[in-house]
C-alpha cells in the first residue's frame, strides 16, 4: 500500500489481488486500472505494420558456416575467371570507342540537365527542397514503424515493379525504408529531366534514357546487402547462389568476348528445324547474301500471286517461325499462299562493303528474279519487317522511279520510313557514337551482333538486363527454356557499309521522307509508289514508335490501310490467330493528328492476321493448283530453314 499527494489530499492507492482479476475486456475496449475514486487508462498499444495476419517470410535462416566459406572461395575463384574474360580484349589492344562515345554523351546530356537547375538560384533550391522534404518525410514514417506504430508508405509499393514483389521489401522497415528512398530519388531525377525548359526534344529524350540506365543499376534489388530476397537466399544456400552465379558471369563474359552476354533463355532445350523454325520448305534459291526459303503448301490450291517476305537483318528470320502454335509463316501457308522468305547471311568481313544497294538488289530483287523461275509469275505481294521493311519501301520507291512493276502489293510491319519520332534507338544515332559505330566497323568490317542485341536490351533495362542480372549471378538460377527470348539471344551481325548508310541517312539525316535518300544514283520519292499498302503499327512499340509509323504512312501514294495492333515490337506482330492475347484498330487513311486518328479507330478483337490475310488475298483472288518446293526451274538446295540462319554471331 502506498500513499501519493494529488491536489493537497493523500489518495490511497491499492493494487487488486491477481485472484480478483477482472477477464481480459472485448478488442473493442481498453483495460482499465483503478485508484480509488479515480480511473487510470494505460496508454494505447501501439499496433504493428501492417496490421494483418502474422508476417509469412518467418525468421533469417543461419547458414552452414563450413559450407559458405566454401562456397565464397568457389565464388571468389569464378570471380577472378569473369575479370580475366573482360580484361582479355583489353590486354590484347581492342579499343571500345563506343563506351568511351556514350560516356561522354552521357556527361554532356545530364550536364544541359544540370545546367538548367544550378543556373536559377531559387530553382536550385526548390529542386533540392523538393527531394529533402521527401526524404524527411520518409524518416518520420520509418522512425514510426520501427516504433511498432502504424504508418502509411511515403511512397505506395507498385505492384508492376517485380523487383520488389518479395513481401520482405515492406514487412522489413530497413528494407522498405531502402525501396522508398530509392523510388523518391528515382523519381526525382526523371521530374528534373522532364520539368527542364532549355532542352530540345532529342537531348530530352536522352537525358530521359541515361537517368533510367542509371536509375536501374543503382536499384537496391540489384545488390546482395540491400536486397532481403538475395540475402535469404544467400543465408539458405550457404553462399552456394553465389557459386553457381559467378559460375554462369565467368560464361557469360567469355561468350560475349569481354562482354556480358546475358543468357536470357535457356537454348540447349531448342533446335532449329526441330523446335524451331520448324515449318516444312526448301532453299530454293542462294548467293553470297541471302538464301530464299519456299514453304510446303498445306492446301490443293493457292493463290496464283505469291507471296515474298523481307525480314530484317538485325535479327534473324524465324521469329515469323517460332513453333506452329506462334508462327506467322505457317498462318500464311494455310490461308493458300505461296509464301517464300529470305534468310539474310550472318555476315563476317567478307561482306563489310555489302551496301543497302546491296542488299536491295542482291536481296529483294533477286529474289523476285528466283520467284518467277521457281512459280512462273513475275507479280508478288511482299512483306517488310522493321528494317526489312524500310528497306522493301526504299526498294519500291526505286523500283517506281524505274517503272518496275513487278511488286503489285506491300505490307510494312512495324516499319520507320521518317525519323523524325524515331524509336528510343535514337539515343545510340547521336553523330559523335555513329561515328564511334564506324571507327569500330572499320577495324572489323561489321558491327558485332552482341553489340546490337545489348542497345535492345538496355532500353528496357529493368526488364532485359538487372532481372537477369539478379536471378543469373546473384541467385545463381539458370533461366528458363522460352522461345522468343533464345530467339532474341541469336543475334546477328552487321556489315559496316549497311549499317553506316542505314545509321546516317535514317536516323541522323531522315533522308528517305526528305525526298533526298539516293540508291543507284535515283532519288527515292516515297509519293511515287501507288500499290495496296498495308501498314502495321503496335501500340507500345519503343523501336519503331505508333506515331512514327503513322507519320511515314501519308508518304506513300497509294492506297493505305494503317492498322494499330496491341503490345509491342514483337509480341504485337506475333499474335497468333488461333490463341490472340490482343486486339488491333483499324481507321481512315493516315492523315492529320496521331492522336486524333486513335480517338476515332474502331477496335476489333482477336488478332490482326486475319485483317490482313482478307487484306491480301482480296489484292489476287485468282487461285492455282499448290506448287511444291522444287516444282518449277529451281531446284531444292537443302531443307528448310536453311544454312545461314544456323551460323553464329
Amino acid at each position: 500500500m502506498s500513499v501519493k499527494r494529488m491536489r493537497g489530499r493523500s489518495v490511497e492507492l491499492r493494487k487488486s489481488p491477481r485472484s480478483r482479476a477482472t477477464p481480459n475486456p472485448p478488442k473493442t475496449e481498453r483495460p482499465r486500472q483503478t485508484s480509488g475514486a479515480h480511473t487510470i487508462a494505460p496508454p494505447p498499444t501501439k499496433p504493428a505494420f501492417p496490421a494483418a495476419a502474422p508476417s509469412p517470410i518467418g525468421p533469417v535462416p543461419l547458414p552452414d558456416f563450413g559450407k559458405l566459406s566454401v562456397n565464397l572461395a568457389r565464388a571468389t575463384e569464378q570471380g577472378q575467371k569473369a575479370l580475366a574474360a573482360y580484361m582479355k580484349p583489353i590486354e590484347q589492344g581492342q579499343t571500345n570507342n563506343e563506351i568511351a562515345a556514350q560516356v561522354a554523351d552521357c556527361v554532356n546530356t545530364l550536364g544541359r540537365v544540370a545546367e538548367h537547375w544550378l543556373s536559377d538560384a531559387n530553382r536550385a533550391l526548390e529542386a533540392q527542397t523538393k527531394l529533402a522534404t521527401g526524404f524527411i518525410d520518409l524518416w518520420g514514417q520509418t522512425l514510426k514503424r520501427m516504433t511498432g506504430e502504424a504508418a502509411e508508405p511515403v511512397v505506395a509499393p507498385d505492384p508492376s515493379d517485380k523487383r520488389f514483389a518479395d513481401p520482405r521489401w515492406q514487412e522489413l522497415p530497413f528494407f522498405d525504408f531502402l525501396r522508398q528512398a530509392y523510388k523518391l530519388s528515382s523519381n526525382w531525377a526523371e521530374e528534373m529531366v522532364a520539368e527542364a525548359e532549355n532542352l530540345d526534344p532529342n537531348t530530352r529524350k536522352k537525358a530521359t534514357f541515361y537517368v533510367r540506365q542509371i536509375t536501374s543499376a543503382l536499384s537496391p534489388s540489384n545488390f546482395i546487402g540491400t536486397n532481403p530476397e538475395l540475402l535469404y537466399t544467400t543465408a539458405e544456400t550457404s553462399g552456394e547462389n553465389l557459386a553457381r552465379g559467378m559460375k554462369m558471369l565467368a560464361e557469360d563474359i567469355a561468350a560475349g568476348k569481354g562482354a556480358l552476354k546475358i543468357r536470357q533463355s535457356d537454348p540447349s532445350k531448342f533446335q532449329l528445324g526441330v523446335n524451331m523454325a520448324m515449318s516444312p520448305g526448301k532453299v530454293v534459291w542462294r548467293n553470297d547474301l541471302m538464301e530464299l526459303i519456299q514453304y510446303s503448301p498445306t492446301t490443293e490450291e493457292v493463290y496464283k500471286r505469291p507471296l515474298l517476305i523481307v525480314p530484317p537483318w538485325i535479327n534473324k528470320f524465324y521469329v515469323l517461325d517460332l513453333n506452329p502454335e506462334k508462327s506467322f509463316i505457317r498462318f500464311a501457308v494455310e490461308q493458300g499462299l505461296t509464301v517464300f522468305v529470305i534468310s539474310w547471311v550472318n555476315p563476317d568481313e567478307r561482306h563489310a562493303d555489302k551496301s543497302f544497294e546491296h542488299y536491295m538488289r542482291e536481296g529483294i530483287f533477286a529474289g523476285l528474279e528466283a520467284i518467277e523461275k521457281a512459280t512462273g509469275e513475275r507479280s508478288v505481294s511482299t512483306i517488310g519487317y522493321c528494317v526489312g521493311g524500310t528497306l522493301l519501301a526504299c526498294a519500291l520507291a526505286y523500283m517506281a522511279a524505274k517503272r518496275d512493276d513487278r511488286i503489285e502489293s506491300a505490307t510494312f510491319l512495324t516499319t520507320q520510313v521518317d525519323f523524325t519520332d524515331a524509336g528510343d534507338l535514337q539515343v545510340f544515332a547521336d553523330r559523335a557514337m555513329v561515328d564511334a559505330v564506324e571507327e569500330k566497323m572499320a577495324e572489323t568490317g561489321y558491327l558485332d551482333g552482341a553489340k546490337m542485341a545489348n542497345a535492345f536490351n538496355m532500353l528496357r533495362p529493368n526488364d532485359l538486363v538487372w532481372s537477369y542480372v539478379v536471378n543469373n549471378y546473384l541467385k545463381g538460377k539458370e533461366p528458363m527454356p522460352f522461345d522468343l527470348l533464345t530467339w532474341n539471344s541469336d543475334s546477328t551481325r552487321m556489315p559496316r557499309a549497311n549499317h553506316a548508310f542505314y545509321l546516317r541517312n535514317c536516323y541522323l539525316e531522315n533522308n528517305l521522307t526528305r525526298g533526298e535518300m539516293k540508291i543507284g544514283g535515283i532519288k527515292l520519292d516515297l509519293r511515287k509508289v501507288k500499290i495496296p499498302v498495308y501498314n502495321l503499327a503496335t501500340k507500345e512499340d519503343h523501336i519503331a514508335p505508333a506515331r512514327s509509323v503513322f507519320t511515314g504512312a501519308k508518304y506513300f501514294g497509294g492506297e493505305m490501310r494503317y492498322v494499330l495492333a496491341g503490345s509491342g515490337h514483337i509480341a504485337g506482330v506475333v499474335n497468333p490467330a488461333w490463341k490472340p492475347k490482343y486486339q488491333y484498330w483499324t481507321g481512315e487513311r493516315p492523315a492529320g493528328d496521331f492522336d486524333d486518328w486513335v480517338a476515332k479507330a474502331e477496335m476489333h478483337p482477336g488478332s490482326w492476321w486475319t485483317d490482313w490475310a482478307e487484306w491480301v488475298t482480296r489484292q489476287a483472288p485468282v487461285k492455282v493448283p499448290a506448287r511444291e518446293p522444287g516444282g518449277g526451274a529451281l531446284k531444292p538446295l537443302c531443307d528448310a530453314p536453311g544454312e545461314y540462319v544456323r551460323v553464329q554471331a
